[in-house]
């Protein structure tokens, strides 16, 4: 008979803990649930519930403050969940008896291991619904082959390794027999570990970011039909051919079923809902419940349960409106509390003082030779396919990404010490290949732009090349009046590339769609349809002299701008208009605000590869007419003070004076007193051009006014808002004189000084305001000696 060890209720302790060998029996009293709290003179640690709270509590905490500290480091998130476990764990605080004992002691343990179950089962139900099954099936021929290279020479080079080690090595039983298991995990290539990886580091927006989340989506269901088959193996214990084969033919039904029966019922009831409308609290206690009922079946079948809440999970349509309402209920409770519990669980089995060195050097080297494989043969690939060495090196380690896929795996197949060594190993993988894949790759170097594309030095007759970024509906029709006082014509016609900015919501991945190109309207009660056949309008009206594409950026507003940016460098364009992050009702009050959107203009502007303008929509207030119709005119105002930016929305004005139902009138603001600088020069200069170009255009007109100071200045300005449709305005005027002492005040700092004043709520002030900036190369001024632009008649002289 195996020696027994028997610890009898106490105090401090109040369950019977019995060691048996291997086993361990906890006898604890069942009734002591919930407390009274220390008024009846009892220990709120003896009972469940609020040793639960205390562990989840202290876990988060802990958790956030590493995390905190390892962040400036580069390091994910995962590494801090696990580092919260371990040090409750008996490497740490738990190896001193006291503190192991009344924080987490035996029957605390189990409680805390099933509550982050259930913490897994929702979360995998969460990466399902994000996930699109599509890409699973059909991801292109780049990112399948580039996921295959990642895990067909890894696996086979890792179990050789580990078959040769088993030969040679002397080792302890658990780990020979384990090896093969950790040698085949090494060629998982897991969607929700890269996609977690690039998401901190912001890189999922990335080409490479694309490639590699594209890649682990189609080698996840390699993954899940590997796991599935193994699941099935070790629940029937193996020794049952027939058996397993009967639980894989089972769960296979079971996928069927889900497919061909749960989805259409999911899609019919949301069809039933009408559009702009919230899901039911019906559809997600649905969803709920038939989360839980799969996941029993799982278990019934001889799955492992958290497989059937991840069908389910694939089988809900991500996005809106089901998938961001599920989503959106899940996060927190499940994101931040109960899935980082299941880390910690993991954390808790770690315990670094039982690791020998002998199979530690040999898991280590299994793990660090199959990453070398798998960084090499994706590296070889992505070289044919043109990538450069670096790029490729990248693309390389972020297919090595580790997390839950292998936490989940070493959990469910193998023995409670092996994980020791493999959580301790996917710390190590993580703790490199993450903050290299942030040193090697800045996104922002190809958005980087040598050429000049701006309005002021483009030629008169050239193509203007606009894009413009939607993100309220609402917003389309003023927009459109801005298209059409761009005054396209056959000489000099317009392409308008329209990105409308749509939130991700529901779904993991970003995507950058390209819509169709075609001269028609298409039937479509969706909002961004809606908005494309608006903006095709447009198009239709001038055929012989506007182009019109459509591109939806999906994606959060912390990423977005990378999707503006790369379109606009992809597509040459002179000039992005990003929509304002404020909104105003009729009576010119704020209706709504977006942090979102005002992030990402910050961003655009920051980084933007042409010229940029963030556009300031009060057409509501004005209940202006379409001028696509010609009925209507349109005023527009520049306000010029001095500098690059200044010059730039003048040469926009100076486009759009050539409209026939256009009239421009330039305020130009100088200072009494003030010397004729060089930089004065270059503005007359420009002034000159422009003038001399209109004259005898009644549509245009020119005034000079003088001002004392910034004051006189803000009243000057401020009396032209009710006066014009659109007033524009650069954002910097080079540490003007005339500004000293405004900026204290600004609000917005993306519209500068004179943008932010305009843009005030206001009753009066009812035109809209377009603030602009002209391109930086590589983050400095055009120089200012080069041409100006060119608006004279003679085409000699536009060269």
């Amino acid at each position: 008979m195996a020696s027994e060890i028997i610890t009898t209720p106490s105090k401090l302790f109040p369950e019977t803990v019995i060691v048996r060998g291997n086993e361990t029996f906890v006898c604890y009293d069942p009734h002591k649930i919930s407390s009274n709290g220390f008024w009846t003179d009892q220990n709120p640690l003896h009972f469940s519930t609020p040793l639960l709270l205390l562990q989840l509590s202290l876990v988060s905490l802990t958790s956030m403050l590493i995390d905190i500290c390892i962040k400036p480091l580069g390091q994910s998130t995962i590494i801090s969940q696990i580092f919260g476990g371990i040090i409750f764990g008996p490497s740490l605080l738990g190896h001193e008896a006291i503190v192991g004992r009344v924080v987490f002691p035996p029957r605390g343990k189990l409680i805390f291991e099933t509550v982050s179950s259930f913490g897994l089962m929702f979360f995998l139900f969460t990466i399902g619904v994000k996930m699109d099954p599509k890409m699973m099936v059909r991801p292109g021929w780049k990112p399948m082959i580039l996921g295959l290279s990642a895990v067909l020479p890894t696996l086979v080079f890792a179990l050789l390794l580990a078959f040769a080690l088993k030969h040679f090595v002397s080792l302890e039983p658990d780990i020979s027999s384990a090896l093969p298991i950790i040698a085949a995990s090494q060629c998982l290539l897991s969607f929700q570990n890269v996609a977690t990886v690039l998401t901190e580091l912001k890189m999922i927006q990335t080409d490479l970011g694309r490639i590699a989340v594209s890649s682990a989506m189609f080698c996840d269901l390699i993954g899940i039909c590997f796991m599935t088959v193994l699941c099935a193996i070790f629940q029937t214990s193996g020794d049952n051919t027939l058996i397993s084969v009967l639980a894989i033919s089972v769960f296979g039904f079971y996928v069927l079923v889900a497919i061909y029966i749960i989805r259409p019922l999911i899609l019919k009831s949301l069809s039933l809902i009408p559009e702009g409308k919230f899901v039911g609290e019906f559809h997600i206690t649905a969803i709920f419940t038939t989360l839980l009922v799969f996941g029993f079946l799982s278990e019934v079948i001889g799955q492992h349960f958290v497989f059937g809440p991840m069908v389910i999970g694939l089988v809900v349509p991500e996005g809106p409106p089901l998938g961001a309402a599920l989503t959106a209920k899940l996060d927190i409770p499940v994101g931040k509390i109960l899935y980082p519990a299941f880390l910690t669980a993991s954390g808790l089995k770690t315990n670094i003082f039982s690791i020998h060195f002998q199979c530690f050097w040999t898991v280590g080297l299994i793990v660090l030779l199959s990453c070398i494989v798998k960084v090499g043969a994706v590296m070889l690939l992505a070289c044919y396919m043109g990538m450069n060495i670096q790029e490729s090196l990248v693309l390389g380690m972020m297919m090595c990404a580790k997390g839950l896929s292998e936490l989940v795996l070493y959990n469910l197949l193998l023995d409670v010490k092996v994980p020791i060594f493999l959580i301790s190993m996917v710390i190590v993988v993580t703790a490199i290949t993450t903050p290299l894949i942030k040193l090697l790759y800045d996104p922002s170097r190809r958005l980087v732009q040598i050429r000049r594309r701006t309005v002021q030095h483009s030629k008169r007759d050239a193509e203007l090349r606009i894009l413009v970024c939607i993100h309220d509906q609402q917003n389309v029709p003023a927009m459109v009046n801005l298209l059409e006082a761009s005054n396209a014509t056959e000489e000099s016609p317009i392409t308008v590339i329209a990105v409308l900015l749509i939130e991700l919501i529901g779904r993991a991945n970003p995507m950058l769609i390209a819509h169709q190109s075609h001269r028609m309207l298409q039937p479509s009660s969706s909002r961004s349809g809606r908005t494309i056949n608006a903006l095709r309008q447009y198009e239709l009206c001038h055929e012989a002299c506007v182009t019109f594409q459509s591109f939806s950026s999906i994606s959060h507003f912390d990423t977005m701008h990378e999707d503006i940016c790369r379109v606009a460098l992809d597509q040459n364009t002179t000039l992005i208009i990003l929509p304002f992050h404020k909104h105003w009702e009729i009576d010119g009050s704020i209706g709504s605000t977006n942090r979102g959107i005002q992030n990402t203009n910050t961003k655009v502007i920051e980084r933007t590869p042409c010229s940029v303008a963030i556009f300031v929509d009060r057409g509501i207030m004005r209940d202006s007419v379409s001028i696509l119709n010609g009925q209507s005119s349109y005023h527009v105002a520049v306000i010029f003070i001095g500098g690059a930016d200044d010059a730039e929305s003048l040469s926009y004005a100076a486009r759009m004076v050539r409209h026939p139902h256009v009239s421009v009138t330039v305020f130009r603001f100088l200072l009494l007193g003030s010397d004729n600088t060089r930089e004065r020069k270059f503005d007359n200069n420009l002034i000159d051009e422009i003038r001399h170009a209109n004259i005898g255009n009644d549509h245009f007109a020119y005034q000079e006014e003088i001002v004392r100071d910034g004051v006189g200045l803000a009243a000057s300005v401020r009396e032209l808002g009710s006066m014009f449709d659109l007033i524009l305005v650069g954002r910097n005027h080079q540490d003007s004189p005339l500004l000293v002492g405004l900026g204290a005040w600004i609000d917005c700092p993306e519209l500068g000084v004179i943008g932010d004043m305009l843009a005030e709520p206001d009753f009066e002030r009812t035109a809209s305001v377009l603030v602009v900036q002209q391109q930086r190369l590589k983050g400095k001024l055009i120089n200012r000696i080069s041409k100006p632009v060119i608006i004279d008649e003679d085409p000699f002289l536009a060269s």
